[in-house]
């Protein structure tokens, strides 16, 4: 009797059964359904939210996350710019927490992310399975934390309403918070069945 291995199952996308791949012409053998099995083109989606979250990235930098209302005078920080001010301050824990939370961590998401899609396509020398799995898993822990940013304008936003003072949102907390979005849909759409196939 042939010894089937796990490479050579295909699952059916309609009612979950397991077939035997053989080859183009797969049909379910439980619902009659045609299985297509999409090696080439798996990486695609995850490709295209990675890039609309880097280029989203770019004006949640550029554009003011943060703008102060306070007595007829208008205010704006960037990231950046609240980073240096808090740390001019003396407010060094929360001015890292911040630099880590919304510089550090979605560059690290971001590389993680490339260098998973790139390997899985063009295995990169002694590439260990093991190794990816854990990379990819670290994207899904550190990805709520790059929030922390827009959660400090929300609670400012809310918290602070004097009657000369008014904190709103700028542009950047819309777009870094469609950064983090699409990075996390990057995330989801990676086929880590890949990394077994690329072994």
């Amino acid at each position: 009797m042939m010894e089937i291995e796990e490479k050579d199952l295909i699952r059916c996308p309609a009612c979950e059964a397991v077939n035997i791949d053989k080859g183009r012409q797969n049909s379910c053998r439980r619902c009659g359904s045609q299985i297509y099995k999409h090696k080439h083109f798996r990486t695609e989606k995850s490709w295209a939210y990675l890039i609309t979250a880097m280029i989203a990235y770019i004006p949640a930098n550029l554009y003011p996350m943060l703008i102060t209302k306070k007595f007829g005078q208008v205010e704006e920080s960037t990231i950046l710019g609240g980073i240096v001010y808090l740390w001019e301050h003396g407010s060094y824990p929360i001015a890292l927490i911040i630099f880590f939370a919304s510089i550090i961590i979605p560059i690290i998401k971001f590389l993680i992310l490339i260098y998973l899609l790139i390997s899985v396509k063009y295995p990169l020398g002694k590439d260990k399975k093991l190794n990816k799995h854990k990379l990819y898993y670290l994207t899904e822990i550190i990805g709520p934390w790059s929030m922390i940013d827009v959660f400090v304008v929300a609670i400012l936003a809310a918290l602070i309403r004097l009657a000369n003072v008014e904190i709103v949102a700028g542009t950047a907390a819309t777009a870094f918070a469609l950064s983090v979005f699409f990075t996390l849909l990057a995330a989801q759409a990676f086929d880590t069945r890949l990394i077994r196939e690329h072994r």
